[in-house]
């Protein structure tokens, strides 16, 4: 017969399987409760800490609104304003976005109080150690701009930085031209401040991850190198499109942006091909932090895509001196400074030009031939047709242009 002890040994053994067979079987489920249970008491643990975006690993990002409200109840001597931490100590990581309909601008404003009017900011707590502009090619995107200042601003601020937005905006209905419009931005922003760092920024991209910081490097930066729309991957090395950031030096090193590429397209690679026959190297983040979402959207009226944008390609490393900042011009209509950001609206011209020559006059008829027989008794026979004697008087307007 089988003792006790021995019954009781066969037990354990059996038990002891048990127990092993269900944590194979279940080891996600397992992994997950715990780690379900340590987030509890690391939530108890961390209550009482402020100026972080608690954000675990694996969980979906957090309020890009987190901890700055600490910031309004912070008074200091701004005579004796400590320099901000090499890190900041709001940034949280992941980012959760979404897009909530009925956004208006009124609320995003009500959102970020410290942002003053031109959409500047400085921490209210700390001098900033970077300066950093922000450059948004624009025109009719209204809808995606409300939500990109939505998360743009608090993103920034919890990089504390001492930044400001500008939105150039291409007025008229010709073909659009984004990389002209970026040419526009960098001048006008320099001309207002003595920047640090210029970032050049798509109004439909918005940033996942905080730890993405927008200063820049010692070489030309690309940033926004993993979009949903690539599933989350750099579509290829050489890629400089969406977000990206220059020091003024690095600017003038590879002559700003091209100005005669009209229409979608292209634009990006020329500027990655600056960037080396500059002399200088693209720097990036890592895919983990890189991340961006891009608002879907149908392709704009007018921003057709451009077919010459493969033979302009193939001729850069002959253009790239002769086409771009030191040629850029452009009129300037307006800047004006709304409570979230600059607006600065520009004439930027046509293929043919800042100013496109007039369409040449219609074929003459066969019976104007003879203007003898039919010649008009209220102009003056020295006086070209369409002009009154009045206006042989009138001096042209001198159109005052903008020479980059």
């Amino acid at each position: 017969m089988i003792s006790i002890q021995s019954k009781w040994r066969y037990l354990f053994m059996f038990l002891g399987i048990q127990l092993v067979v269900m944590a194979l079987l279940s080891r996600e489920g397992y992994q997950k409760r715990v780690s379900y249970f340590i987030r509890i008491f690391r939530k108890s643990d961390t209550t009482g800490l402020s100026g972080r975006n608690q954000t675990t690993v694996g969980i979906p990002g957090g309020d890009v609104y987190a901890n700055l409200s600490t910031l309004f109840k912070t008074h200091v001597n701004e005579d004796h304003m400590p320099l901000c931490p090499k890190t900041s100590p709001l940034i949280g990581g992941p980012i959760h976005v979404k897009f909530p309909s009925g956004l208006t601008l009124a609320e995003v404003q009500r959102k970020n109080p410290l942002v003053m009017r031109g959409g500047r900011y400085r921490p209210p707590d700390c001098e900033a150690r970077h300066r950093t502009a922000i450059i948004i090619p624009h025109r009719s995107r209204e809808h995606h701009l409300k939500f990109l200042l939505y998360y743009l601003h608090p993103f920034l601020q919890r990089q504390q930085l001492n930044y400001r937005i500008y939105i150039i905006h291409q007025a008229g209905t010709y073909t659009f031209n984004r990389a002209k419009l970026m040419n526009v931005g960098f001048r006008e922003a320099m001309r207002e401040e003595d920047w640090d760092c210029l970032f050049f920024h798509d109004v439909d991209l918005i940033p996942e991850d905080d730890r993405n910081t927008y200063v820049c490097d010692s070489t030309p930066k690309h940033v926004a190198i993993a979009m949903d729309k690539f599933g989350y991957k750099l579509p290829y090395n050489m890629y400089f499109g969406g977000v990206s950031a220059l020091t003024p030096l690095h600017y003038l090193k590879m002559n700003g942006f091209p100005n005669n590429y009209w229409g979608w397209g292209g634009e990006d690679d020329d500027i990655g091909l600056r960037v080396s026959l500059g002399g200088m190297y693209i720097s990036r983040p890592s895919v983990k932090v890189g991340r961006y979402k891009m608002i879907k959207h149908k392709l704009d009226k007018g921003n057709d895509v451009n077919p010459k944008r493969f033979n302009m390609l193939a001729k850069t490393r002959q253009t790239w001196k002769s086409d771009g900042m030191n040629t850029a011009e452009y009129e300037l209509i307006s800047r004006e400074y709304m409570p979230l950001y600059t607006n600065i609206t520009v004439h930027i011209g046509t293929e043919a030009g800042l100013h496109s020559p007039p369409p040449p006059h219609p074929p003459e008829k066969a019976e104007e031939k003879h203007p003898e027989k039919k010649a008009p008794a209220e102009v003056p026979v020295n006086v070209p047709a369409k002009m009154t004697e009045g206006d042989t008087n009138k001096k042209p307007t001198q159109n005052i242009s903008n020479h980059v």
